[in-house]
C-alpha cells in the first residue's frame, strides 16, 4: 500500500476523473481516494488526487485558481462546447487578416469578464442532480451566472486549414471558470462559431502539471515499490499562513482546547491558519476574540 498522500495525475483523455480515482485505489489498495478539481473526460493534465488521511485537507482546495491551455475551433459549435457534443451550427473561414483578427479582440474582450453561466453540460448540481444528467434527458435547466476572474488570456498562436482557424490560448483563472464557455463565447461574439476542441490544466494552487505523472509512470513507480509520486498533504495548504504551535500549545489542541492567540499578532481575525508542530501538521486554526480555535483538527494518531 502507497503512503497517504496527494498524487498529481496527469490525467489522460477520454475517461472521467472518476474512472482516474478508481485507478489510484487500486494502486493505493484503499477506498479513501477523492479529487480536487474534476475535469471533463475529454480534457487531460493536473488533477490532485487525495488518499487516505490526506483526504481531511481536500476540503481547503475548493478556491485554488487554475491555468489551462486550450485549443479553440472556429467554424464549428457544439451542443457541450467541446468535442463530444452534437454539431448545433457550421461555417466555412477564409483565413484571413480580418478573421484572425476579430478572434483576437473576442478574447481579448473575454478576458475582462467578472461572471459567466456554467454550461448545461456540466458537473454543476441542479436541486442535488448533475447539470449534464438533466441535460442528457432533455430536461432543460436554467443555470444561475456565478462571479469568475480572468487574470489571464493571452492567445499563443493561429492557423487555418480547411476552412477551420484553430486558436491556442492560455488562461490564468479562479475556480469555477469554464474555459469550454470563454471558447463559445468567442465563437458567438465573431458569429464563427466555435468549441473547446483540446483541454489541459496545467496549474491548481500551488501545484504544476510539472510534477505530474501519468498513469502508466504510477504503476510502473509502484511496482517497483517506488513512492516518491506521493507527495505530503500538507502541500495543499500552502496559500494558509503558517503557524508554529510550542509543546503546550500542541498538547491543548490535540485535546481539542482552544488556545491563547497573543502569540500570533500578525494572524488576522477569522482568518484560517495551518498550525504545525516540530513540522507536523497538527490544525487549521483562526482567530477568534483572543484565541485561536480549532477549524480542523488533522494530528495524526501515533
Amino acid at each position: 500500500m502507497i503512503p497517504d498522500g496527494i498524487i498529481l495525475l496527469d490525467k489522460k483523455e477520454g475517461i472521467t476523473s472518476m474512472a482516474s480515482d478508481n485507478f489510484i485505489k487500486k494502486i493505493a489498495g484503499t477506498r479513501k481516494v477523492g479529487h480536487s478539481g474534476t475535469l471533463d473526460p475529454f480534457a487531460t493534465g493536473l488533477l490532485p488526487v487525495f488518499t487516505g488521511k490526506a483526504l481531511k485537507v481536500m476540503r481547503y482546495t475548493d478556491d485554488y485558481d487554475k491555468a489551462y491551455e486550450c485549443t479553440a475551433v472556429f467554424g464549428v459549435r457544439t451542443s457541450t462546447m467541446d468535442p463530444e457534443g452534437e454539431i448545433t451550427a457550421v461555417s466555412t473561414l477564409t483565413g484571413s487578416d480580418e478573421e484572425f483578427e476579430a478572434i483576437r479582440d473576442a478574447f481579448s474582450k473575454l478576458s475582462g469578464i467578472t461572471s459567466q453561466v456554467p454550461p448545461s453540460f456540466s458537473a454543476k448540481k441542479i436541486d442535488g442532480q448533475k447539470a449534464y444528467d438533466l441535460a442528457r434527458r432533455g430536461v432543460e435547466v436554467t443555470m444561475p451566472s456565478h462571479p469568475v476572474k480572468i487574470y489571464s488570456l493571452e492567445v499563443r498562436g493561429m492557423s487555418f486549414e480547411d476552412g477551420r482557424i484553430y486558436a491556442d490560448i492560455s488562461v490564468e483563472c479562479s475556480k469555477g471558470t469554464y474555459i469550454r464557455s470563454i471558447c463559445d463565447d468567442a465563437g458567438e461574439m465573431t458569429g464563427f462559431h466555435a468549441h473547446a476542441l483540446r483541454l489541459r490544466r496545467t496549474k491548481a494552487g500551488p501545484f504544476d502539471i510539472k510534477d505530474s505523472y501519468t498513469e502508466e509512470q504510477i504503476a510502473l513507480m509502484s511496482k517497483a515499490g517506488d513512492y516518491s509520486f506521493v507527495i505530503p498533504r500538507d502541500r495543499a495548504l500552502a496559500h494558509l499562513t503558517r503557524i508554529e504551535l510550542t509543546d503546550k500549545d500542541y498538547g491543548d489542541v490535540k485535546l481539542g482546547r482552544k488556545i491563547s492567540a497573543s502569540r500570533f499578532v500578525d494572524v488576522a481575525y477569522g482568518v484560517k491558519v495551518a498550525a504545525f508542530h516540530r513540522d507536523e501538521l497538527t490544525a487549521v486554526l483562526y482567530k477568534d476574540n483572543g484565541v485561536m480555535r480549532i477549524e480542523r483538527m488533522l494530528a495524526v494518531e501515533q
